[in-house]
């Protein structure tokens, strides 16, 4: 008799009573993990996962097993189905966790997650004096200033027109001393525009006589050559989970199980039947893509996505399952057709499922080579 481990905690109580029936129907018939794998084509790893509450088996392995065992095979699905719905509602949740996380990255990568600089605190009162008297208005040390109050800087530390030759013979020298009475400032008011003028109009002198002095300066700037452009900077893209080796435009016409689009990264927008084939178009959330998966099919069933402007199609080649490659998608998933034909010529759609039954309709675990 196999020895089962304790089932997760946080599984749903659905899928533990859907698992917990797998176990039960495999002990009465006394049959162990590795006869179950030999009798249902499935291998023993994925069972061991399947009975361990690790990943929710496909339908056809559902349905192998109760061929396997005698069991009813109705019973089984309605159980199959209840558990596939409460495996999508937890892969949901971990959607937008997930997604949450790939904003956080990408936000932090653009940098919107800087702290804002630190806002400097007034200076407590008195604190001021001790720095003052060691350094003066700009920062720099005073060779007597032991004050508490920067005192105003003497009349010999004023510019005067010594220090600007070249507007001499433009502008008269300003008198600093202090004009008394309403003469005076009325004095000083008419003499600054004439200074501002003054010195405008010796710049504008000194550029002429420049240009005239200098004919092939302004031909050198012309010619001078042009400043190398900044290399772009590369775009920063959020990192992909782990086995998901694609995304976009670079999955189309690639195997959805071996670039890790499939499993617990896709969902269900769409079903339909053809004759007693099961039609599905498989949404990847993370790679966005999306892909025809055909069930219960029989020999020489084949089905055909189109999205975008591209097609896929898949024929299987033996009872069974099939899917066919990647087609990148842009817009609604739900929108995403995908058709399929019987070998006996019956056709059949997929049709966009209810919103709550789409985002409930999660992806089965699938064994290796079979689209999850």
């Amino acid at each position: 008799m196999p020895r089962w481990k304790a089932l997760p905690e946080e599984l749903d109580p659905q899928v533990r009573e859907f698992t917990g029936q797998l176990r039960r129907l495999i002990d009465r018939n006394g049959l162990s993990v590795a006869a179950v794998a030999d009798g249902t084509g499935f291998s023993k790893t994925s069972w061991e996962r399947y009975l361990n509450g690790r990943l929710l088996p496909p339908l056809r392995a559902v349905l192998a097993l109760a061929e396997q065992t005698g069991a009813h095979p109705s019973h089984l699905t309605t159980l199959w189905e209840l558990a596939e719905r409460a495996w999508s509602r937890a892969e949901m949740r971990q959607d937008v966790t997930m997604e949450a996380i790939r904003v956080a990255q990408a936000r932090a990568a653009l940098g919107e997650l800087d702290p804002e600089p630190a806002v400097a605190e007034p200076p407590a009162p008195g604190a001021g004096s001790e720095k003052s008297g060691k350094f003066g208005k700009f920062g720099k040390a005073e060779k007597g200033g032991t004050s508490g109050e920067p005192g105003p800087a003497p009349l010999s530390q004023l510019p005067s027109s010594a220090d600007f030759p070249q507007w001499g013979a433009a502008a008269p020298a300003v008198d600093v001393t202090p004009a008394e009475g309403k003469t005076a400032r009325r004095r000083g008011r008419y003499r600054t525009p004439v200074i501002v003028a003054g010195a405008a109009g010796a710049a504008l002198v000194a550029v002429a006589a420049v240009l005239l002095l200098n004919p092939g300066a302004e031909a050198t700037k012309k010619t001078a050559a042009p400043k190398p452009q900044a290399a772009p900077q590369p775009n920063v893209q959020p990192a992909l989970p782990d086995g998901v080796r694609c995304t976009g435009d670079d999955c189309a016409g690639k195997d959805p199980e071996k670039m890790g689009c499939g499993g617990r990264h896709a969902v269900t927008p769409s079903r339909g039947m053809a004759g007693r084939t099961l039609i599905e178009v498989r949404y990847s959330t993370v790679c966005h893509t999306a892909w025809a998966r055909l069930s219960r099919a029989a020999q020489g069933d084949q089905a055909t996505i189109n999205a975008g402007g591209h097609r896929a199609t898949a024929r299987a080649e033996r009872p069974g399952d099939a899917y066919t490659m990647m087609v990148a998608v842009s817009g609604d998933p739900a929108k995403v057709a995908a058709c399929g034909t019987t070998v006996a010529g019956v056709k059949g759609c997929s049709r966009p499922l209810p919103a709550t039954a789409a985002g409930a309709t999660a992806p089965s675990g699938a064994p290796s080579g079979t689209a999850r």
